[in-house]
């Protein structure tokens, strides 16, 4: 079936549309290339033709290329694929500039046909690099709708021209936000920001657009970069303006990626380059970097993880077979902050939620919280006065068990006390119905112990939130030992409402995000008890991609916190127990009072605010820093196979049953660098030959901690990959 249409009206006017079948959403395919350049080649001959305006049959434009056809480029462009990918970059840009100078004289530039892009809805990416070709775009009056440039966002950047013409359509330091933070808007915020030229109510979209293709002159068709004389606005990096922004772009650039994004270095250059050249040499040396971006392992491992992996978790790809289970009314235990912010994402998906906790002046608190939130949203105009009412009208705050009745999912966000978690499973059960699912929302404890309070352990499920719930994406599904199928395609389905990325492991201690997180945390401390120093250990983290340091993150999730998960564990483990050395530093900051950004002090110094302002000094009187430093490569090998070598063995022990969950709850859960697409991605990047390598290196220097799973040093000596052997085509 056809993915464009053109109809010529009475008018004169070639409506091409675009509408992809059996999709909710326009995204390019090579077809689609085709079709669209066919459609302009036979307007732009047709003498009937006065212009033409480019439109979607759908409530959205476009949301961009089709990135599983991005993902499979590479191997699609042959034995030359560097070769292949070029020149099929080269022939989108062919096509873009066909429509951009419409059969204009070139050395007049006159006699062209006016083409206009009515943008009906979302227009992201490609979505949003073909209008930019077109002289003039109309967008839809509708705030849902989001325009720009968000490649960058999934390891890519806008490159079919849309960095070249946005730069040189506003300057590079105008440009700067839309490119390197993908940003994206809505209609009346993208006409403020200069990316379209109008925006229309919906209804009158089509005839605005044909109206102006029957007005334009031969002045209106053409683009500032091929009329004489034009200047980028700004100045080009040879101009001293333009110097300066170009060495505040690169600064930018650097400081928030710390060089470890491939496609944020390479935008960088195309823009800076292509600022020195002629538009269509600039087009060239734009085709070029997306190249060597495409060609990058990084780029694949981000679309596979970020895309691809992403999407088909949320929709469904383990769930097990049942019906819909869908949640109708929601009971959440405790109104502390993550019950509260449970509360609030529920109904704000459109959920019925009781809030109990055991005073009403706590629920109440608990209810206050959505409210606060609600108001920032009301303070930028994303909240309405009735969307607001509608939310809080959702959650009832109470003491009342009883108002659990008709709850089909309760969440249970207490105190974490194996005790007071069993009183408030026995006191549920008995409020609630038989068919009702109970799901705990543990960081650490084992769930099949947990669910040993429960009279229903069939129905007993793990649901783990990161904090602060309305702004962390994923959430982790924890199967105990006798969880059923339903209760697993129950907690599915709640994520989904809540539009959340999912990832079901089995029972474990710690289960999957906190069972890495922990040993990175825990090998940052423990080097500064070595004598590591603590900002080598911070940027050697960052330096690796990593959102925050060991150290900071401890001070986030507080010292305290972390001193009873250390007793806790070591109970459990007993002599087998790893990390005294790490104790030493840990309970010692405890003791001195230091428990981190909640208390302003902890391995950072903050001010009165509470604004963070440098590592504590005291840090390195009591843990002096030794005379020579580990190379920075040291540190990070060990941060990094501190979380990798968890990872592996959560799969080589069948607590993760997936490595898209891996990969994904690794960049989701705790920001594990999402240059690298996950851990496993990040192995195969590396070769299993190589990590087995580094593990042996680590573990004969710094201990037991570091020795290979068995699983990796199999991998290694097959010379295998963990995508080409646990990937989805290859579970299949």
């Amino acid at each position: 079936m056809a993915e464009f249409t053109s109809a010529l009206g009475a008018d004169g006017v070639a409506v091409i549309t675009w509408d992809l079948p059996e999709k909710s959403m326009n995204v390019m395919t090579m077809q689609g290339w085709d079709e669209l350049e066919a459609l302009i080649d036979a307007a732009l001959a047709d003498e009937a033709v006065k212009g033409i305006v480019l439109t979607s049959g759908k409530d959205s434009f476009a949301g961009g290329m089709d990135l599983n056809v991005i993902a499979k480029m590479k191997d699609m462009a042959g034995d030359n694929s560097a070769k292949g990918l070029f020149d099929g970059i080269m022939r989108i840009h062919g096509i873009l500039r066909k429509i951009e100078r419409a059969g204009m004289d070139h050395k007049t530039l006159k006699g062209g046909k006016p083409i206009a892009a009515a943008l009906t809805g979302t227009a992201l990416g490609i979505g949003f690099e073909i209008p930019l070709a077109c002289h003039r775009i109309f967008a839809s009056d509708n705030a849902r709708a989001r325009i720009g440039l968000p490649e960058i966002l999934v390891g890519i950047f806008p490159g079919a021209g849309g960095t070249t013409r946005l730069v040189r359509k506003m300057g590079a330091m105008a440009a700067s936000p839309h490119l390197l933070e993908g940003k994206t808007y809505e209609p009346k915020k993208a006409l403020s920001n200069g990316l379209i030229d109008e925006v229309v109510p919906g209804d009158a979209l089509l005839a605005r657009a044909k109206a102006w293709v029957l007005e334009a002159s031969d002045a209106d068709l053409v683009k500032p970069w091929d009329a004489k004389g034009y200047k980028m606005p700004g100045g080009t990096p040879y101009h001293p303006s333009g110097f300066m922004t170009f060495v505040g772009a690169a600064a930018m650039v650097h400081g928030r990626t710390q060089g470890v994004y491939p496609a944020a270095k390479a935008l960088l250059s195309a823009a800076y380059e292509g600022a020195l050249v002629p538009f269509d040499t600039a087009l060239k040396i734009e085709a070029r970097w997306f190249t060597n971006v495409l060609m990058h392992p990084s780029s694949a491992a981000m679309i596979r993880a970020l895309f691809q992996n992403k999407q088909a978790l949320e929709k469904g790809a383990n769930r097990p077979a049942a019906e819909d289970q869908s949640v109708r009314k929601l009971g959440v235990m405790g109104a502390g902050m993550m019950g509260a912010g449970i509360a609030y994402v529920a109904a704000n998906a459109g959920i019925d939620v009781v809030l109990i906790d055991q005073a009403q002046e706590a629920a109440d608190k608990g209810k206050a919280y959505s409210e606060g939130l609600l108001d920032k949203g009301m303070q930028r105009k994303k909240v309405t006065a009735e969307k607001k009412e509608a939310v809080l009208g959702r959650i009832l705050a109470t003491t009342d068990y009883a108002a659990l009745e008709g709850c089909d999912l309760v969440v249970e966000a207490v105190f974490e006390d194996p005790g007071v978690k069993a009183e408030v499973t026995k006191k549920v059960e008995a409020a609630v119905g038989a068919d009702c699912i109970f799901a705990t929302n543990t960081s650490t404890l084992p769930i099949s112990d947990l669910a040993k309070a429960s009279t229903r352990p069939g129905q007993f499920i793990g649901i783990h939130f990161f904090s602060p719930v309305d702004k962390m994406m994923l959430v982790e599904i924890i199967r105990g030992a006798e969880t059923g199928d339903r209760a697993v395609a129950k907690a599915l389905d709640f994520v989904r409402q809540i539009r959340k990325t999912p990832i079901v492991v089995n029972d474990a201690r710690f289960f999957y995000a906190n069972r890495c997180i922990i040993p990175y945390i825990n090998e940052g401390i423990r080097m500064v008890g070595e004598g590591v120093a603590p900002a080598l250990v911070e940027n050697a983290a960052r330096l690796l991609g990593m959102p925050v340091g060991p150290l900071q993150l401890v001070d986030e999730t507080s010292i305290d916190l972390g001193v009873k998960i250390a007793k806790a564990t070591r109970a459990a483990m007993g002599d087998a127990y790893p990390d005294g050395t790490v104790d030493d530093v840990l309970f010692w900051m405890a003791d001195e009072g230091r428990l981190g950004r909640k208390a302003n002090a902890g391995f950072y110094a903050y001010d009165e605010k509470g604004k963070r302002t440098a590592l504590w000094p005291g840090l390195g009187e009591k843990f002096a820093p030794a005379e020579v430093q580990p190379e920075l490569s040291e540190v990070q090998h060990r941060l990094l196979m501190a979380q990798v070598l968890e990872a592996v063995r959560a799969l080589e022990e069948g607590v993760l049953m997936d490595i898209r969950e891996g990969d994904v709850g690794a960049i989701l859960g705790w920001g594990f660098a999402p240059w690298s697409g996950g851990p496993f991605s990040w192995l195969d990047m590396i070769g299993a030959g190589r990590a087995l390598e580094i593990c042996e290196g680590l573990s004969e220097r710094h201990g037991a901690r570091f020795t290979p799973p068995a699983l990796l040093a199999e991998m290694a000596a097959q010379g295998a990959g963990f995508y080409g052997r646990f990937g989805a085509a290859a579970a299949a």
